[in-house]
């Protein structure tokens, strides 16, 4: 036990405060290392304490990228974008209170399972040191209360475009199936969401979704990291290790960016695809699974055939069910809701209160050609609210080139002949800023004058 944990098991009133919370709660150093834990986490996860000290957030946790890593936590391609990571730092550098929900694919007590975690982070200094507190609570169950599908979108996508409406349709049609599909379209169109989507749906939801990036994977090891390695099956295997074909049993598999696959790995992949069955690397004993398999690439594969760089039988097995997703220029209708989403998203920290895109800035949006698609357009909105402060963002708080274009005055015209002023507008903006009058003129693409006078011909007509 180190200082940290001693010093709050020696103290009774904090460590029955710990140790009362119905929700897991973590002490986490400057290092991302768990220094304390209490009895839910213990409870929940099956590991003592003394197991769990001085070991990364993600490894004392049980994320299986973690513990699939020889060099744990904090050392894996997937860790860059890990949630749990970057909470905790911003709580401690930037010495200002988090909160966010996340989902992860932990191990408790010998099962993987899909969570849903609602994190609170809040700094502290403990002896000099900076530490972040993470209180955990698990929401998976309450996912299943939530509407499947909303105004704005299904599962996740947001979007009413007809076209997007469409890939809606595929989803339910397709998820009843365990035959493969391929996800085609641009980078940063959600190929991974709509994977993801078709899993939720389908009979498969309550096992594991596990999603491989075939093309950040070095060549040399992917065929290891998809079909799992014995000890001593080559130099660096110190230990067996199950591929993410034996995770995802009983699930889904999502290989994104299947095209980059070489030839030897396509031949091991296409028997898979036919017999349902594999061997670790460096094993003669066969594993069979069920596992359906959903394939994503940004490549057009047709071409990739006639090219001879991806096999013919192989494209016709993972292609039984072909889904294409449309580029955002092609439904910018979505853009604003978009642009709410993210925002919402973004702004749950006190720091980004009533982040308001005003018009000019959206029509900016909407003009664009988005050659990044959705990915862009979220770097975007990440970048406006770092610029503006986390409040009223306008054109030039928008990354170059963007900052610099104009509106052209029918592109503004429209938008503002459809903000008009009633009652409905009105209130939804003023609910949407904490009732600052300010900011809903902003949202509304109005002056301040021109609201009071609405304001004040409603007054006379009452």
């Amino acid at each position: 036990m180190n200082d940290i944990a001693k010093m709050i098991r020696e103290d009774n009133l904090v460590s029955a405060l710990m140790d009362s919370f119905p929700c897991g709660v973590f002490v986490v150093d400057e290092q991302g290392r768990a220094q304390a834990i209490n009895d839910t986490v213990e409870r929940v996860l099956g590991v003592p304490e003394k197991d769990i000290i001085g070991k990364g957030s993600g490894e004392a946790l049980g994320c299986i990228n973690a513990l699939d890593n020889p060099k744990g936590c904090g050392s894996g391609q997937s860790c860059n974008s890990c949630t749990l990571r970057k909470l905790a730092e911003r709580t401690i550098f930037k010495n200002q209170k988090q909160k966010m929900r996340v989902s992860l694919q932990i191990l408790i007590k010998g099962q993987v399972r899909d969570v849903a975690l609602m994190l609170s982070s809040v700094p502290a200094i403990i002896k000099n040191k900076r530490f972040a507190i993470l209180i955990l609570v698990d929401v998976s169950k309450l996912a299943a209360f939530s509407p499947i599908e909303t105004e704005d979108g299904f599962r996740g996508i947001v979007g009413r475009d007809k076209r997007i409406l469409s890939v809606f349709d595929t989803i339910r049609q397709v998820a009843h199936s365990d035959a493969p599909a391929l996800i085609q379209g641009a980078t940063g169109t959600g190929k991974e969401l709509v994977a993801m989507a078709i899993h939720k749906e389908s009979r498969r939801a309550r096992n594991h979704f596990v999603p491989v990036n075939c093309g950040a994977i070095p060549e040399g090891i992917l065929e290891s990291e998809l079909f799992g390695h014995v000890k001593g099956a080559f130099t660096g295997a110190i230990r067996g290790k199950k591929g993410y074909f034996e995770l995802a049993d009983g699930g889904t598999i999502f290989l994104d960016e299947v095209g980059e696959m070489s030839p030897k790995t396509q031949v091991k992949l296409l028997r898979v695809l036919q017999d349902g069955k594999f061997e670790r690397v460096g094993s003669e004993k066969t594993i069979h699974m069920d596992v359906r398999v959903i394939s994503a690439t940004n490549k057009k594969l047709e071409q990739e055939v006639r090219t001879g760089r991806f096999r013919k039988d192989l494209y016709y097995r993972l292609c039984v069910i072909p889904i294409t997703l449309p580029p955002l220029r092609e439904r910018r209708g979505d853009i604003p809701l978009l642009v709410e989403h993210f925002l919402s998203h973004y702004t749950q920290g006190p720091e980004h209160e009533n982040a308001i895109l005003i018009p000019t800035a959206l029509s900016i949006l909407m003009a664009h050609s988005w050659p990044g698609n959705i990915r862009e357009l979220q770097n975007v909105l990440q970048f406006a609210l770092i610029k503006s402060g986390g409040h009223l963002i306008e054109p030039e708080h928008l990354c170059p080139p963007l900052s610099e274009v104009i509106p052209s005055s029918s592109t503004l015209m429209v938008q503002n002949r459809g903000q008009k002023l009633n009652v409905t507008n009105v209130t939804k903006a003023l609910k949407k800023t904490d009732g600052n009058r300010k900011l809903a003129a902003a949202i509304l693409g109005v002056s301040r004058s021109t609201l009071y006078r609405f304001f004040d011909r409603q007054e006379n007509q009452m």
